[in-house]
């Protein structure tokens, strides 16, 4: 029989990591190292190991390792799980909420809505019987779904057992189980390394992760879950607002999604929805739509149901994210690095806020992935400003006439031979600047503002001059006449005249601009000015050893060698001269060592959405200015970089009376620094 101690050891260790689970998965504040959780859990596996009587099912130690089902067991939902209706604009949301109003009969006194994000994920059922998980079950038809508990206990934001006291005896608790984003990219990169099928988005990779007979397998899925609502409760009270209930369900180890928000009257529900839309692509889950309840439980009561939803609450989709369309043709286009990228061009469709013509396919493994074909169905998916891409083929509805896409053996604008290097999936034309294809994409971005900020060259300008024979490459630009300009279509004086004052003030710029304007392949702006502040001038910097640019921090082995072949190339440094030549000129900068950098020493944290920058770019500047970027905030961050949807880690910096700057700011510091805004 254990000892005294040993049952108390037991019931600590389990105290312990049930409020560990609930401070990390539901309040999202995790207040120790992993470690420490790990030697708990294992000293906790051990102890039940050697005393089974005193093993329960709701033990931390219970999530994972069950046997696999043969089959899925059927289950009754005691009470429904129905459906919601939809509203798609904002005149839908207003006779939603005249038909409450006048089923109330309270004229125009403004109703209390409560908003919530419509997770994309699968609707459940929790059963808790005594505070104990008892049973989870898909929503199925409403009246009949399936038997997942096997599954759903290994999820460590669903509690096993509830915590603290005065929950109902029978509760069922409601909510949608999802995949966030970094989850799903992480289940996809490691079935592509693995050449295992891939899924098409985080939804089905959440209802594949559910539907597995082996628990093992779901473990290993970084499913989530929030809590929406209840359905039965017996044996026990609940509070008379939804919003109210939520927080209680919190309160008893559930988590509840951080965006919801009561406001009052309809007016407030569309500035909540405009609001959610803007700041859509920003969360780390996907959302479909907002769910707007009325939160008063009594006048839900009061308002009833039709055959098959609530008439209390409905949800307002966001346009579609993905569409089906036909494939009509493949198109290869060629890259300024001479990347060949197939893109295909689509029957129009509406996706994403937009109509959608074409779309990228990647590249030719990505064709064999799908494997898709010319006149295929195809899904297309397109989510904020990302290229809209095809994510997978309708096989049943394949036409008998579907053509394979055979990718081409040369390269499509100058023929020139295709190589794939063998650590690369793309395919690139060696062309180089023989094609004018690169030609095009190469002054495009020397041209472009972040670069040598030459106003005025578009890109259909940028073809008239190649196309024309007027310029051959970026050094090409600075010998264009007036008259020239003038002779192209479509290109008045005034035009032509602003262009040609542009070309002359570009001339003077900075020696990390001009090594990013070159356009060496894996040569961002971080880099670019990285090695500007390492070697301080270009003649040490074309004469530098493979070795010497290793040393520089954000240099790799890869960016060390495409930085050599560019200056081991007689042609590259050709226009390099040519440009220096027409008076392309920067000054040299002081050497620095790490140790000289404007922000060496400090610990930065990116967090939210950066709309200009986007956060990978933010971090690599900010560690080119000598900065180390953590992936937490501490005590000893420095500062942190807030943007739209910036949730724990912002409120943590606050906590702490940490400095929070946000993107305009980040941008400022950037440009004093000599990096481009």
């Amino acid at each position: 029989m254990p000892s005294p101690a040993v049952v108390q050891e037991i019931d600590s260790l389990r105290e312990r990591l049930d409020s560990w689970n609930y401070q990390y998965y539901v309040l999202d504040q995790p207040t120790v190292p992993d470690a420490e959780y790990d030697r708990c859990l294992r000293r906790l596996v051990e102890l039940e190991r050697e005393y089974p009587a005193l093993l329960r099912p709701d033990s931390p130690t219970q999530r994972v390792g069950a046997a696999p089902l043969e089959r899925f067991r059927q289950v009754t939902h005691e009470v429904p799980m129905l459906s919601l209706d939809n509203a798609f604009n904002e005149q839908d949301m207003l006779d939603f909420n005249r038909r409450l109003q006048d089923r109330l009969g309270d004229g125009e006194a403004p109703l209390e809505f409560a908003c919530e994000p419509k997770l994309d994920g699968i609707a459940v059922s929790l059963l808790y019987r005594g505070g104990v998980l008892e049973r989870a079950a898909t929503r199925g038809d409403g009246s009949t779904g399936e038997d997942i508990t096997h599954n759903v206990r290994t999820i460590p934001s669903v509690p096993l057992r509830l915590r603290g006291e005065g929950y109902p005896q029978v509760l069922e608790v409601r909510g949608e189980i999802y995949l966030p984003r970094a989850g799903f990219e992480q289940i996809n990169a490691r079935a592509r390394a693995q050449g295992e099928k891939m899924f098409v988005n985080p939804r089905n990779a959440a209802a594949g992760s559910l539907r597995q007979l082996d628990a093992r397998i779901t473990a290993t899925r970084p499913l989530e879950m929030c809590c929406y609502g209840v359905g039965l409760v017996s044996g026990g009270d609940l509070p008379a607002q939804h919003s109210a209930v939520l927080a209680r369900l919190q309160q008893w180890g559930l988590r509840i999604n951080a965006e919801s928000l009561v406001v009052q009257g309809i007016e407030a529900c569309d500035e909540y929805y405009q609001r959610l839309a803007a700041r859509r692509d920003a969360l780390p889950y996907d959302i479909d739509g907002i769910v707007f309840k009325v939160n008063d439980l009594a006048l839900q009561q009061r308002l009833g149901f039709v055959s098959r939803a609530p008439r209390w609450a409905i949800a307002r989709k966001f346009p579609a994210q993905e569409e089906m369309t036909r494939l009509l043709d493949v198109e290869f286009q060629v890259g300024r690095t001479g990347a060949i990228t197939p893109v295909a061009r689509l029957e129009p469709v509406f996706v994403g806020g937009v109509t959608v013509s074409n779309a990228t396919l990647h590249n030719s493994d990505e064709i064999e992935r799908l494997g898709v074909r010319l006149g295929d169905v195809v899904v297309v998916r397109r989510a904020g400003d990302v290229i809209p891409q095809v994510v997978s083929v309708v096989l049943e509805r394949r036409p008998p006439d579907a053509r394979p896409i055979v990718f081409p053996a040369s390269c499509p604008v100058c023929a020139s031979p295709l190589e794939r290097a063998e650590d690369e999936a793309v395919v690139r034309c060696m062309g180089g600047l023989v094609c004018a294809a690169q030609q095009k994409a190469a002054i495009r971005h020397f041209a472009s503002r972040r670069a040598m900020d030459i106003e005025g060259l578009g890109d259909k300008l940028v073809e008239q001059l190649v196309d024309e024979g007027l310029v051959a490459n970026v050094a090409g630009l600075y010998h264009l006449q007036r008259e020239q300009l003038l002779a192209l279509e479509r290109l008045g004086e005034k035009s032509a005249d602003k262009l040609l004052a542009a070309l002359e003030r570009s001339k003077h710029t900075t020696l990390p601009r001009f090594i990013f304007a070159l356009g060496i392949r894996e040569v961002g702006e971080a880099t670019a000015l990285a090695l500007a502040r390492h070697f301080g001038s270009w003649e040490a910097l074309a004469g530098a050893s493979e070795e010497q640019l290793l040393a520089v921090s954000d240099v790799g082995p890869v960016v060390a060698d495409h930085l050599r072949q560019f200056f081991d190339s007689p042609s590259s440094l050709a226009v390099v001269a040519q440009l220096r030549e027409v008076g392309v000129s920067w000054p040299d900068l002081e050497l620095a060592g790490a140790a000289d950098l404007p922000l060496a020493g400090q610990i930065w944290v990116v967090t939210g959405k950066l709309e200009q920058l986007g956060r990978d770019d933010a971090t690599a500047q900010l560690q080119a200015l000598g900065a180390r970027v953590a992936g937490s905030v501490s005590a000893r961050t420095t500062c942190v970089v807030a943007g739209p949807g910036a949730g724990s880690k912002l409120g943590k910096a606050v906590e702490l009376g940490i400095e929070v700057i946000d993107e305009g700011a980040l941008l400022a510091l950037l440009a004093r620094h000599g990096m481009a805004p």
